[in-house]
């Protein structure tokens, strides 16, 4: 009887339109999604175009959006969905681990990146994730982000490569948080205490007027601060 009780009711569960091309992935996804207790498939579609239409229709909590897809692809997808349903979350689901493709999904608006050898869990973990309005980058993304910028206090050395309205030290922090560093980690890296990262976090966000990471991770990659 608790247990019934427990099991979300329709309207609490993350409703999901899964966009591939692929009919045998399509169909894996949609089972997967089904056991889930607090997920429910709601649609598929084939193509750029019809993922659109789909999601005008359904209004769905987040689509799982292959980046290659016939017509429109995923990063277009992306920005028409942003443009029409904002509160859409969009994940990307691919088999490319190509950096520019990761950071081209977020400007274009997508919540997540997730490569498609991700086990069963993460990708569930993933859109989740998303749904919650966090940003999601499957781990071997964020390894390739930080291993772009080992050296974390090169970062803004000069006036002309300052984030304005960011000082110095913010824009420092600024790109740790994108390449998903914790404070501690940042803190220990930058040789400042963990309130003083919380600080700078704070301030950041109400400079940017940003309400979440995945925000950040955004403004960073509009200026420059995630690129080799």
């Amino acid at each position: 009887m608790s247990n019934q009780m427990d099991r979300p009711t329709e309207s609490e569960r993350v409703r999901v339109l899964i966009a591939d091309d692929h009919g045998l992935l399509r169909a894996g996804l949609h089972a997967l999604l089904e056991a889930e207790p607090d997920v429910e498939a709601v649609g598929e579609a084939t193509t750029g175009e019809e993922t659109v239409r789909r999601a005008e229709e359904l209004s769905p909590d987040v689509v799982l959006l292959d980046i290659s897809m016939p017509g429109p692809g995923g990063i277009e997808v992306t920005r028409e969905l942003k443009a029409s349903l904002p509160e859409v979350r969009v994940l990307i689901l691919t088999v490319h681990e190509e950096k520019a493709l990761l950071r081209e999904a977020i400007r274009a608006g997508a919540a997540g990146y997730i490569t498609k050898k991700a086990l069963e869990p993460e990708l569930i973990n993933a859109i989740q994730a998303v749904q919650r309005g966090d940003l999601y980058i499957h781990p071997t993304m964020t390894r390739a982000l930080l291993e772009e910028s080992p050296g974390g206090n090169e970062v803004a050395r000069g006036d002309e490569e300052l984030v304005d309205p960011l000082t110095r030290r913010e824009t420092e922090v600024l790109s740790f948080i994108a390449q998903g560093y914790t404070n501690s980690e940042t803190a220990e890296i930058l040789h400042i205490s963990v309130r003083t990262v919380e600080t700078h976090r704070a301030n950041i966000m109400d400079k940017l007027g940003a309400e979440r990471r995945v925000e950040l991770v955004r403004y960073a990659i509009d200026h420059g601060l995630l690129d080799t």
